[in-house]
């Protein structure tokens, strides 16, 4: 287990002095080697051959196609679309734009794939129409962090697509499973919303007419069908999840520039430059973590680490919590994706030892590791708002951290009842 603890503990104190996550992961192995002795036993070309054969995967491909379709959504009036129709549908519900804000997060995860891609999306929409209403700027900003974990969850998502590569996991059924979840996550933060009304005045917008609400309803129906393309592809086996990127991006572009016509060629050459940086800061953090990952199985840390819990005398139930809690802490110093890169490797035999369902255990995974990004001192949305909200950090941490509250709730009801992530994909099987 001393390999375990050199391999965590370095790593997270590399983390913890702002060392970049890739280079982290490799100064890492890189010591593990030389204490195990293992530098001089290991041709170096064997290190350049196990992080390209992390990259050589058809299912890892999903990643830029969904990076780029949920980019080329954020151009043009995708976001608008979604929000007037969200405000029409429960703007007028106690709690308000509150519930817009869960509302549209929710319909627009199931085409950002990222909680960054969900703020700087329609963030700043949901912040504006909020602060020109009079909502308190602070319960605006914490409502639209915490929303923004729905995106990993609801699919398409990015971090259970390299979960499902690395665990062997159906991506479909993981899709699938991350559903319920989601939900359950946007009616707690809307039951939240509606407990708050009672504290703070919440405006709400006029109940609108039924022929209003039906123009909203249509005008976002090209945006509303995203989601629906993607999953309902891949259920019905019409395409696999890598393919069901590229129709997004595909179905995205053609919306933007030929039924919207909001896309320009400047605007075009913009979203395939952040795609191509933001890809190939994944791609590389992928190829490390490849070889942290081969290196952890070839000391039989996988091993180690099942056999110390399967030794230990207590329930399942208790086991799933102290791993949430781990991931809950883990999540504050690290993004979602390269988590789930490094951690997924050292949990798989343990979780296949212990009788989890991997379906289940990577969903729980992902969605207590999307807290991180709400959480100091890395949470990316954090930064975000700051920037958006223009408010300092500490006001922002404080504003989500109310928000917290619902989460976890949401997180222990999974750990208690792992039936609402794994029937729904039963029942599609």
């Amino acid at each position: 287990m001393e390999h375990l603890l050199i391999f965590l503990g370095l790593m997270i104190l590399l983390f913890a002095i702002g060392v970049p996550v890739a280079i982290s992961i490799g100064l890492t192995c890189l010591a593990v080697l030389a204490i195990t002795g293992g530098v001089s036993a290991i041709p170096t070309e064997l290190f350049a051959l196990q992080m390209m054969r992390g990259l050589n995967s058809f299912p890892i491909l999903a990643i830029p196609f969904f990076i780029l379709a949920a980019s080329l959504m954020n151009v043009g009036s995708v976001n608008s679309r979604i929000f007037d129709f969200a405000t029409a549908l429960v703007g007028h519900i106690r709690g308000g734009l509150g519930h817009v804000n869960v509302v549209a997060s929710m319909i627009f995860a199931g085409m950002s794939a990222t909680a960054v891609a969900d703020v700087a999306g329609i963030g700043q929409l949901e912040l504006k129409a909020m602060e020109a209403r009079g909502y308190p700027k602070r319960f605006a900003a914490g409502i639209t962090g915490a929303t923004s974990i729905i995106s990993p969850v609801i699919p398409p998502s990015v971090a259970l697509v390299v979960y499902g590569w690395l665990s062997g996991t159906s991506i479909g059924a993981l899709f699938i499973a991350g559903i319920v979840p989601g939900v359950i996550l946007g009616l707690a933060f809307m039951a939240t919303c509606f407990i708050v009304s009672y504290w703070i005045e919440l405006p709400r917008t006029p109940r609108p007419q039924m022929r209003e609400l039906a123009r909203l309803f249509f005008r976002a129906v090209p945006p509303l069908l995203t989601p629906l393309i993607i999953v309902g592809g891949i259920w019905g086996g019409i395409f696999t999840p890598t393919e069901a990127g590229a129709v997004a991006c595909v179905y995205a572009f053609v919306l933007g520039a030929f039924v919207y016509r909001d896309i320009s060629l400047q605007d075009l050459v913009g979203v395939l430059a952040r795609t191509v940086r933001f890809t190939s800061v994944i791609m590389f953090i992928i190829a490390v973590a490849t070889f942290y990952g081969w290196l952890l199985v070839r000391l039989r840390i996988p091993q180690e680490l099942a056999m110390a819990l399967l030794d230990l005398d207590v329930s399942l139930t208790l086991i799933l919590f102290a791993m949430a809690a781990f991931f809950l802490i883990i999540g504050c110093f690290m993004s979602v994706v390269e988590a789930v890169l490094i951690f997924t490797p050292i949990f798989m035999l343990t979780v296949q030892s212990l009788g989890i369902d991997p379906l289940y255990f990577g969903v729980l995974m992902v969605v207590t590791l999307s807290v991180g990004v709400i959480t100091p001192p890395f949470g990316n949305v954090i930064f975000i708002l700051v920037e958006i909200a223009e408010m300092p950090f500490e006001k922002v941490v404080q504003a989500v951290a109310p928000f917290l509250i619902p989460i976890v709730m949401v997180i222990s009801l999974l750990i208690l009842v792992p039936d609402l992530v794994t029937w729904l994909p039963s029942i599609v099987n």
